[in-house]
């Protein structure tokens, strides 16, 4: 398999301990894509139990389709590092900060 390497802010919290890729309040999936173009929730979320094998590895953005906050450009993130929790029941990208 052929790897790339891109720069891209990593996740340093995730406190949504129902999904799958979270180990230790971390993201393990290689990359989470944020939102549905209104709303920043982690569409990456899937609840079940841990499958991730590599504890080591940690999740960057991949893409964000909210346009609406002051971090995005051009469908990609920019904050330097994002946090991911629950707001009504949803795992969300704490991060987000309206334009």
């Amino acid at each position: 398999m052929k790897k790339i390497m891109i720069e891209m802010p990593v996740i340093t919290e995730c406190m949504v301990n129902t999904c799958s890729y979270n180990v230790g309040s971390n993201c393990h999936a290689r990359a989470i894509t944020v939102g549905d173009g209104v709303h920043p929730g982690c569409d990456t979320f899937l609840q079940g139990p841990r499958h991730t094998r590599n504890a080591q590895q940690s999740a960057g953005i991949g893409a964000c389709k909210i346009m609406g906050c002051k971090h995005n450009d051009d469908l990609e993130c920019m904050a330097d590092s994002v946090k991911v929790g629950m707001i009504k029941n949803e795992a969300n990208c704490m991060t987000f900060s309206a334009r």
